[in-house]
């Protein structure tokens, strides 16, 4: 039941969220924001605090660290109403008015504080809506983020216990559920980082998030040699999936097959070894992995990696060949190109 739980409830979320991108306005925008803000905070905090302090013994950079990762709901708070179109000098107010609450609550008052402010910049004449922002719009961002930080606690960050629960109950079928789901969502608008951040996810799922990305690097450079036979947009799905977002809509069927089994693939591995990742957020390739090596044996991490690559290019090379009279659209048709 646990497992059954975790599973139902993940997909829940991905389901909220995905509706959240697609429907809400400026949905997609809002959450590309959010992932920005966790890579701003939280791999900042992965490197220097995990990696330079944790790892090489440098307080300097694990103070930097620190000083990030507790700055994801301000990045949010800002980004988002950037990303919206508001203006920056008050994008960042409302970034700072909401400090000290997490990503999610900081990300919540950015996005409704977005429709806000201009409100309040074409109600008041030029000049004083400086002031009303001021009293207006910074108090109305920290409520929104004190009445929404007991709810996240309550849903988010519980369905992320709940799922750290079940991989440790069942590593298997969780690294099966969250290799396959992580690396799908990696090549989504969504987001891996914004979704594991979202859900706080420590431990072996975060292992499995990060290693698993980690692998569908391989596997998408492959994929995409494959399909699209383009070697610009090879080496940047395969750097940042994300770039590629436009190209992975078009044609969703072959990477998000083929990311789902291969990131599953992995995901067994990972968990079977038992690997930890307590850095939140860091379901990315490159980072993902400097990260792991700060909680684990280097060697061990080494080889799981080495695995996870190898899965991977044999993943992208059998989804190659399963979808290579599959009707796609092209690079070309995709961006407009003659």
């Amino acid at each position: 039941m646990e497992i059954l739980k975790g599973v139902v409830l993940l997909f829940v979320v991905l389901a909220g969220f995905s509706l959240f991108s697609l429907k809400m306005p400026k949905g997609s925008k809002a959450m590309g924001a959010l992932a920005g803000a966790a890579t701003a905070s939280f791999l900042v905090e992965a490197f220097h605090y995990f990696v330079g302090g944790d790892l090489f013994g440098i307080e300097f950079l694990k103070g930097l660290g620190a000083a990030s990762g507790s700055m994801g709901g301000v990045a949010a708070a800002a980004l988002v109403p950037i990303a919206l179109g508001v203006n920056p000098t008050y994008a960042v107010l409302v970034g700072a008015s909401v400090a000290g609450f997490g990503i999610i609550p900081g990300f919540l008052a950015g996005y409704v504080l977005s429709f806000v402010v201009p409100k309040i910049e074409e109600k008041v004449p030029q000049g004083a809506d400086l002031i009303a922002v001021i009293v207006l719009a910074a108090p109305l961002a920290r409520f929104v983020a004190t009445i929404s930080d007991p709810v996240v606690n309550a849903t988010l960050l519980n369905i992320g216990k709940i799922i750290e629960n079940a991989a440790n109950t069942s590593p298997i079928i969780m690294g099966i559920v969250l290799g396959g789901v992580i690396t799908m969502v990696a090549t989504a608008p969504l987001s891996s980082m914004a979704l594991t951040a979202m859900l706080g996810l420590t431990g072996v799922p975060m292992a499995i998030g990060a290693l698993s990305v980690m692998g569908s690097s391989f596997m998408n450079g492959v994929l995409f040699h494959k399909l699209f036979k383009d070697r610009s947009t090879t080496i940047a799905v395969a750097i940042e999936p994300l770039t590629q977002a436009d190209l992975i809509s078009a044609n969703p069927i072959p990477v998000y097959v083929t990311n789902f089994i291969g990131g599953a693939m992995t995901g067994v591995i990972i968990a079977k070894v038992g690997l930890i990742n307590n850095a939140i957020g860091t379901a990315t390739p490159i980072a993902g992995l400097m990260v792991m090596y700060g909680f684990n044996d280097a060697k061990t991490v080494t080889i799981v990696a080495v695995a996870c690559a190898i899965t991977g290019l044999i993943a992208g090379t059998i989804g190659g060949m399963v979808f290579k009279n599959f009707k796609l659209k092209s690079v070309a048709e995709v961006r407009g190109a003659n």
